[in-house]
């Protein structure tokens, strides 16, 4: 197996019938002399979701920032919905990782979910009713209407985060990108929040890339996991990729996938951590 190889063909086992919503073909990310992964290959089809793991600095928010438009690519070619990427697209939704809002923010939760509307937007924002219900209707999709007019500040992280997962998808994308969205949630609201990601991807057919540094509270959702780790990557469903032998192959030394109750450990792998929950 190559260092860039797939885990299997994944390609033919799945359905390619459907939309190819994102594809990177030869792609390369290198910063000078460092390498972040190279040669590779991604169709990412109509209501897929993908799980990005790996260490810090492995380039998983870097793939992110590709995506965006924000970063380009060393080498190879990005296309989304079979056109070349640009930065600001509205075919892209984003959910950040929650970071806490002081309470005296004036803004609220509706303001945050029209943002998403028309905060690319030069001049004077959108007017009427027409915005006003656009955004009711995201505040209730992800039940977060009770909270509209509050300030961000306010509301705990998990209800910070469903605002936030309805101002991402305020342009109905194609594709929805997460950087570590559960990141600093209790359980419930990693459940919740998760849920509303898979949800969309079920009933819109949005193609979900979700990066995240734990597997599991997303495990029962994910067709295919992407690892990067020391310059390479993995690609394949969750139970060929997250093995021993494939993660020892990939981080050159030994690492231990232990799964138990439907869950994944990883011990040993180096400046990352374990898939249960723990860093070691």
């Amino acid at each position: 197996m190559t260092d860039h190889a797939a885990v299997t063909d994944v390609e033919a086992e799945h359905d390619i019938s459907g939309r190819t919503v994102l594809s990177l073909k030869g792609a390369t990310l290198a910063y000078g002399q460092r390498v972040l992964w190279r040669d590779l290959d991604l169709d990412l089809r109509a209501g897929e979701f993908v799980a990005v793991l790996g260490p810090n600095g492995s380039g998983k928010t870097s793939l992110l920032r590709v995506l965006l438009g924000q970063q380009p690519l060393t080498a190879g070619s990005l296309m989304i919905n079979g056109r070349p990427q640009s930065r600001g697209s509205n075919l892209i939704g984003y959910i950040p990782q929650h970071r806490s809002v002081a309470a005296h923010t004036p803004l609220r939760a509706r303001d945050l979910v029209r943002l998403g509307i028309d905060g690319h937007r030069w001049g004077l924002p959108l007017g009427g009713g027409r915005v006003r219900r656009r955004v009711d209707e995201l505040l209730t999709a992800v039940g977060a209407a009770a909270h509209a007019d509050l300030p961000l500040g306010l509301l705990s992280g998990g209800e910070q985060q469903r605002v936030r997962v309805a101002q991402a998808l305020a342009t109905d994308p194609i594709l929805l990108l997460c950087d570590e969205a559960l990141l600093s949630l209790d359980l419930n609201h990693q459940r919740a929040v998760a849920g509303l990601v898979d949800q969309r991807r079920r009933e819109h057919g949005t193609a979900v890339l979700f990066v995240t540094h734990e597997i599991n509270p997303i495990l029962q959702y994910v067709d295919r996991v992407l690892y990067l780790a020391a310059g390479s990557f993995r690609i394949g469903p969750p139970e060929q990729v997250m093995t021993s032998a494939v993660l020892s192959d990939l981080y050159g030394s030994p690492v231990e996938v232990i799964r138990a109750q439907g869950r994944f450990v990883v011990v040993g792998a180096p400046g990352s951590y374990d898939h249960g929950g723990e860093t070691r």
